[in-house]
């Protein structure tokens, strides 16, 4: 049987999503932020299709957005490797595995470097503890200390280290455990994208677009995870997200009619743009929420 992590979600979205396909009513609400094109931008370049993933991805999955939101270097926003020694525990171990696999995937976009090689340690270390093989992480870690110069190829082979880690845990009936390292590292993953790309004070529309995107997301998440009640971490966490999705509760995002595309292999939408009732303020709050749960997370 597949792991179910990174792809294989239930369709959640037939009752959750919110999209409106239908003709829409004049004065029914005033959208803050549009990511559709102008006429005039239309008329001298195509349109081109944005995907919205709304299955979980994992870690390493996560960064290739990063790539789109043009995420400035900033490594004190990362989880410090020498954080490592204090996650002791099954489950502070398995949350932040996921949450320095972003870190690495973030770290890539500028280069292999020494920071590279320090976050690909400590995943190892903690990787370790969770007594996942050896073997799982040894080829990537091989290929970069022979010095190889594609961070692009590096980057292939953490993906796979990470769906054969989660598999690894579900197959030793570690369910939960991939649960929170999946968890972590979406967590990691909004942290960086609120703090580091997101403008409170000019934000960008497409940049607001992939936050506010994160609602279909963090339904599945919350979706995977009811599953492992019996793990009191997983129970905790739960409601944590269950709290933050209130946040994204309150707003819709639309799609004009025809334009909406569903990718059920790759578990992607596709349309040429939306319109999000989000507001400023909303944002803040999902900014704000995120960062305390992140800290949490890395200093337990």
């Amino acid at each position: 049987m597949k792991c179910i992590l990174p792809f294989l979600i239930v369709f959640f979205f037939l009752f959750t999503f919110s999209c409106k396909t239908g003709p829409k009513e004049k004065n029914t609400f005033e959208p803050t932020f549009s990511t559709y094109q102008t006429d005039s931008t239309r008329k001298s370049a195509p349109t081109e299709k944005n995907e919205i993933f709304y299955g979980i991805l994992t870690p390493i999955e996560i960064c290739t957005i990063f790539n789109r939101l043009g995420v400035p270097y900033y490594k004190d926003a990362l989880n410090p490797t020498e954080n490592k020694d204090q996650y002791l525990s099954s489950s502070e171990a398995s949350i932040n595995t996921g949450i320095y696999g972003v870190d690495f995937g973030y770290l890539k976009m500028f280069g292999i470097g020494q920071e590279m090689l320090e976050y690909m340690a400590t995943i190892r270390e903690l990787s370790n503890r969770l007594s996942i093989p050896e073997s799982i992480l040894s080829e990537p870690a091989k290929r970069i200390d022979i010095g190889m110069s594609d961070p692009d190829t590096i980057l292939s082979l953490m993906n796979t280290a990470y769906t054969k880690m989660e598999n690894h845990l579900r197959e030793s009936g570690r369910e939960s455990s991939a649960g929170l390292m999946v968890m972590g590292g979406w967590v990691e993953a909004m942290y960086i994208a609120t703090q580091l790309v997101y403008d409170p004070a000019k934000p960008d529309p497409g940049v607001v677009e992939k936050i506010a995107e994160q609602k279909y997301t963090l339904t599945a998440l919350l979706s995977f995870m009811k599953n492992y009640y019996d793990d009191p971490v997983v129970v905790y966490y739960t409601k944590k997200l269950k709290f933050l999705k209130n946040y994204f509760d309150t707003f819709d995002i639309y799609f004009k009619k025809g334009d909406l595309e569903i990718d059920k292999s790759k578990k992607v939408f596709r349309s040429s743009g939306s319109e999000m009732t989000v507001t400023v303020e909303t944002l803040n709050k999902i900014r704000d929420y995120v960062s305390k749960l992140r800290t949490e997370m890395v200093n337990p």
